[in-house]
């Protein structure tokens, strides 16, 4: 795999675990989500970590080669989903 593919795979990954976790954080009748917590908080630090690495190497390639409209809408999606599941890892905590 090339260091320039990373930002497709990140966004891929970051989907659907995206998916994982709002479905798995759900509320059941009695009161507990269909995941553990623990769980919900380690894919959504994972998949923070996971998008902000493809958000940095997305716009370091940007800066190296130039302009690409598909690859900066991919690489403007992993900085946005990485922002999304630190926030999301943070109302999932319990304070």
């Amino acid at each position: 795999m090339k260091t320039r593919d990373f930002p497709y795979i990140a966004l891929a990954l970051g989907v659907f675990l995206l998916l994982v976790v709002l479905r798995g954080s759900q509320i059941a009748s009695d009161g507990l989500t269909s995941l553990p917590l623990l769980t919900l908080l380690v894919v959504s630090e994972f998949s923070f970590f996971v998008n902000a690495i493809g958000a940095y190497i997305g716009f370091t390639q940007l800066q190296k080669t130039g302009f690409q409209p598909l690859y900066g809408l991919i690489t403007l999606l992993c900085l946005a989903l990485s922002l999304y599941f630190m926030w999301l890892g943070i109302q999932l905590w319990p304070l």
